[in-house]
């Protein structure tokens, strides 16, 4: 599960706890390393900054306890990728595994053990942004602030949603075609929403419109877009389930996704034949998996996936071998 994602954004491969320790005291955040045993060269870091979040993949390589004073303004969405995490509040502690996730509140104390096999993905929201989502889709903020319950939630059930950290994660690669002014703000807008609805917290409802007309109309398509995402969809289809024309719909991609329906289904058809090529035993070959997913033509299909992943899809099938 997402296991190739920040790739292209290494810091460390093969380091020691104490080196990637040191990195992010510097250039992410004051927290205290505890070691548990001997120390083994087996920990990795990447980081990359993506409209105003914070992207980060790590494992220490060793079983270590991480502890810092407060998150500040921030929140932390962090998902389990392999091993395990255990999480210490103040009145209550959880042992999270590979699929599930839990978002951190501004304030919250950081008490986490790893196991020497853990690692994680992590996503640096600030509190602004949260707010801004809130107001800009239900019309106000809790007096005290979205505060998210402390609840894992299981997201190899949401496929839907796996879907959304992966692009998110995909644009902010810089191999990706579509890492263009305008699409990166949508992407996190999309996220922060996926957020708010999947984790329970104070709030009620952020599906609540004060959406207007436009908007609810680009969620039916992109609803339909999902749920037929192996199907040869076309534009006029698109338009159909909207309601509009072919140009008006054109200009709602232009204007607030900054690019084409078309591209933004290629998009969605790569993700999605990347996680079953990594994840389902199901698959037996590419052209199997590509025309499952409506590519018909197969060389294309190929550069299109080596351009978003820096790998031909051979090459992530044998891996999972």
């Amino acid at each position: 599960m997402l296991s190739s994602v920040l790739n292209h954004a290494l810091v460390f491969e093969n380091s020691t706890p104490d080196e990637v320790s040191d990195h992010v005291n510097q250039h992410v955040g004051r927290h205290r390393l505890e070691l548990f045993g001997p120390q083994v060269a087996r920990a990795h870091l990447a980081l990359c900054d993506f409209s105003e979040l914070a992207l980060s993949r790590i494992a220490y390589g060793n079983q270590v306890r991480v502890s810092c004073p407060d998150l500040e303004d921030i929140y932390h969405f962090q998902i389990v990728m392999r091993g395990n995490c255990h999480w210490r509040f103040s009145d209550t502690e959880m042992v999270l595994n590979p699929g599930q996730a839990l978002m951190m509140n501004p304030g919250e104390k950081i008490d986490l053990t790893y196991s020497a096999d853990c690692e994680k993905l992590i996503v640096k929201i600030p509190e602004k942004i949260i707010r801004h989502t809130c107001v800009e889709f239900i019309g106000s903020v809790p007096k005290s602030g979205v505060l998210f319950e402390r609840k894992a939630v299981d997201l190899r059930q949401s496929r839907a949603f796996l879907s959304c950290v992966e692009s998110v994660f995909y644009e902010a690669s810089e191999e990706s075609e579509l890492n263009f002014a305008g699409l990166s703000e949508t992407h996190r807008e999309f996220l922060v929403r996926k957020l708010l609805n999947t984790f329970q917290s104070n709030l009620t409802d952020v599906s609540h419109p004060k959406a207007t007309q436009e908007e609810r109309l680009m969620k039916r398509v992109l609803d339909h877009i999902e749920a037929n995402i192996r199907e040869n969809l076309t534009v006029e289809e698109l338009a159909m389930v909207a309601g509009t024309s072919v140009r008006r719909l054109y200009s709602l991609f232009a204007n607030r996704l900054a690019t084409t329906p078309k591209l933004l289904i290629k998009q969605r058809r790569l993700a999605a034949i990347h996680r079953e090529l990594k994840n389902n035993p199901a698959i037996r070959n590419v052209t199997e998996a590509a025309l499952e997913y409506s590519f018909t033509h197969l060389g294309r299909f190929s550069s299109d996936y080596k351009k978003a992943y820096g790998e031909l899809p051979s090459e992530t099938l044998k891996r999972r071998a």
